[in-house]
């Protein structure tokens, strides 16, 4: 797999802030979502978006929209795990909604808590290490769909994926067919540290703090004393915000032990299913430093870490170019895994 970054796009930052901002899509049909409520076990909610094209070899536009029922087509689903303050309007999600859609594949993409436009109901948001909703979700997706299931994380919600993988080893692979994460913080010390820094704390961490703390608020509205509404609005990056609001509302002592025991690249020898994590090497707060080597993951695990992308940028083409390319690469490794599980059950 191999990605070049346009000449017109030098350096991590021009890649991912123009990704997301100004890069065309190109997409034939911009993708349209129809919207499902799921109740969760402890009474809260989360909306899953499923994009509406059909599902099955050389789908188009026209045809049987997707519906996630058991009466499904056999055609794989792809499941979007967004990154921090992300959602299905994200521009990663709609590439991705799309690549499935000239694949015949169906695609969804969950929110987390919080960030589907509507306020969750629970004491709790979401988090870099959320395994357990993970695998929930998964879970219902595998019961609900007839064929098979490969999942990709975005960013926080990749560390989030590789997490569960890791904590549920072999019996992952009775869920999904292959899971990707992309760009994602698999040491979030390291991460949170330099995206509290320099450039990276003036553009990026003001950008998510201008949407987390005013839901924070929200939470603290809905649920009285839940923490410190002093101590939120003093918050400068995301240390101190998890510190006040992300740890203590899911069981962690701070934002040191969070960090710690949150972290997916610990814990990737335990992955079993395959897996690809990409990440680009100059991405502004991913420090390639901290990214996992050969020896740090199981051998169901492929590495992809080109020099360039950003931070989920991977812009391409001539201006003013698009950002398929990252998608069509991850979608390019779950069907390789899709053929060979078919060869296997034939041999």
């Amino acid at each position: 797999m191999l990605y070049q970054a346009p000449w017109w796009l030098p350096g991590g930052n021009l890649q991912t802030i123009y990704a997301a901002l100004r890069s065309e899509r190109h997409l034939a049909d911009a993708p349209t979502f129809r919207r499902e409520r799921w109740d969760t076990p402890d009474g809260d909610f989360v909306d899953v978006d499923f994009a509406q094209h059909a599902a099955g070899v050389n789908a188009g536009r026209s045809g049987v929209l997707f519906q996630a029922t058991a009466a499904s087509v056999n055609a794989p689903l792809l499941v979007v795990f967004h990154g921090l303050e992300g959602s299905s309007a994200s521009h990663y999600a709609e590439a991705f909604a799309d690549v499935a859609r000239v694949r015949g594949w169906a695609c969804a993409v969950p929110h987390f808590r919080g960030c589907s436009g509507e306020l969750n109901r629970a004491p709790r948001a979401y988090h870099s290490g959320d395994f357990e909703e993970i695998d929930w979700i998964l879970r219902r997706f595998k019961n609900a769909h007839a064929g098979p299931v490969v999942a990709v994380g975005i960013s926080l919600g990749g560390n989030a994926l590789m997490r569960w993988a890791a904590e549920f080893g072999g019996a992952a692979q009775a869920v999904v067919s292959a899971v990707a994460s992309v760009c994602s913080p698999l040491d979030l010390a390291a991460s949170g540290r330099a995206i509290g820094q320099g450039f990276n704390r003036l553009v990026y961490t003001r950008m998510f703090l201008s949407s987390m703390v005013p839901k924070a608020l929200k939470k603290l509205e809905q649920h009285p004393g839940l923490f410190s509404a002093e101590a939120l609005l003093a918050a400068r990056d995301l240390y101190a915000f998890d510190n006040v609001v992300t740890a203590p509302l899911h069981g962690f002592r701070d934002t040191e032990d969070y960090w710690k025991r949150a972290s997916a690249k610990p814990h990737m020898h335990g992955i079993t299913v395959p897996a690809l994590a990409l990440n680009a090497l100059n991405d502004p707060f991913v420090p390639a430093a901290s990214l996992p080597q050969a020896g740090d993951v199981s051998a169901a695990v492929t590495l992809w870490q080109p020099r360039e992308g950003g931070h989920v940028g991977f812009p391409s083409a001539p201006f003013p170019g698009h950002v398929r390319a990252m998608p069509e690469a991850v979608c390019g490794f779950f069907a390789a895994q899709l053929e060979a599980g078919q060869n296997r059950s034939h041999g």
